[in-house]
C-alpha cells in the first residue's frame, strides 16, 4: 500500500523551512561564523524540525530519514517500501560564505528509486519539482509552474556545459573533462553548489555533472527525481545503472548526471 501524496503541500513545507532558514541567513552574522557555526547550525536544526513536524503530522505512516537523524539501523529501514529524505538545508559551505546557493531538498523514496522531489532555493525563491510520470517543474518568486525538459544527451553536442562543485573539484572530474576535450569537445565549466547542479542538468543549463566523490543520498534524492523526470538520468558510475537508495551504506557511489 503506498501512499497518495499532496503534491503541493510538499513544494509548501520546503518553502516554509526556506524562509526560516532565511531568517538566520539574514541577520548579521559574520562574527559569529569566525567563531563557530552555530547559525548554521540553528539553521538547519530550524529547517529540520519544521520539515519533520510538517511531514508526520500529515503522513503519519511514513518514516523519515534526514540528514540530521541519520543513524537508524539498517535493518530497520531495509524494511521500509516508501520514506522520505530530507537535507533541511544542502550546501553548508554555500551558506557560510553567503553565496546564496543551498537548498532545501525533500525526497520519496519507494522501493530504492526517488519517485517525488522538492529542491527549494530560498535566496533566489526558486523551487525545483517532480511526480513520478508527472513531469519536472521550475517555479520563479511563487510564479507559474513551468515544465522543464531537456531531451539532449551531451554526446550530441559540440560544446557541453559541464557542472562542478564549487567547493570540491576532483582530479578525477579535471580527467573527465580532459577526456571530452580530447574527443574535441569545447568544454565551459559552471561551477555551482549544491543539489542545484543536478537540477541544472534537469533545465539543460548544463549539459553533465560528473560527481567523482562523496556524497549522501540525502544530497541527491530529490534532485534526481527532478532529473529523471526532466528526461535526463542520475548513473552509477561504476555501473552505469541508475542511483538507488536506502543501501547499507547512505554513502553514494561516484555518479554521473547526463
Amino acid at each position: 500500500f503506498m501512499s497518495l501524496i499532496d503534491f503541493d503541500k510538499i513544494c509548501g513545507i520546503a518553502k516554509d523551512a526556506g524562509s526560516v532558514i532565511m531568517d538566520i541567513y539574514n541577520r548579521d552574522v559574520e562574527v559569529e561564523f569566525k567563531n563557530d557555526l552555530s547559525p548554521l547550525t540553528e539553521a538547519d536544526k530550524k529547517s529540520n524540525e519544521l520539515i519533520i513536524q510538517s511531514l508526520e503530522s500529515f503522513y503519519p505512516n511514513i518514516p523519515i530519514i534526514s540528514e540530521e537523524n541519520s543513524e537508524i539501523s539498517y535493518s530497520e529501514r531495509s524494511l521500509w517500501g516508501e520514506f522520505w529524505l530530507i537535507d533541511p538545508l544542502d550546501g553548508t559551505k554555500e551558506f557560510i560564505k553567503k553565496n546564496g546557493e543551498f537548498t532545501v531538498n525533500i525526497a520519496l523514496i519507494r522501493d530504492g528509486f526517488p519517485v517525488l522531489g522538492v529542491v527549494y532555493l530560498p535566496v533566489d525563491e526558486i523551487l525545483y519539482c517532480a511526480e513520478k510520470g508527472s513531469g519536472a517543474f521550475k517555479e520563479v518568486r511563487s510564479g507559474n509552474l513551468s515544465k522543464i525538459f531537456n531531451g539532449v544527451h551531451y554526446d550530441e553536442l559540440e560544446r557541453i556545459k559541464v557542472v562542478a562543485s564549487r567547493s570540491h573539484i576532483t582530479d578525477e572530474v579535471k580527467e573527465f573533462v580532459e577526456g571530452l576535450k580530447n574527443e574535441g569537445k569545447e568544454v565551459e565549466m559552471i561551477s555551482v553548489g549544491s543539489s542545484l547542479k543536478l537540477c541544472l542538468v534537469a533545465e539543460g543549463s548544463a549539459n553533465i555533472y560528473p560527481r567523482f566523490g562523496p556524497t549522501m543520498e540525502w544530497d541527491t534524492g530529490a534532485a534526481q527525481a527532478v532529473v529523471m523526470e526532466s528526461g535526463r538520468e542520475v548513473l552509477n558510475f561504476e555501473t552505469n545503472e541508475l542511483l538507488n537508495y536506502n543501501k547499507k551504506s547512505l554513502l553514494n557511489p561516484w555518479f554521473i548526471v547526463e
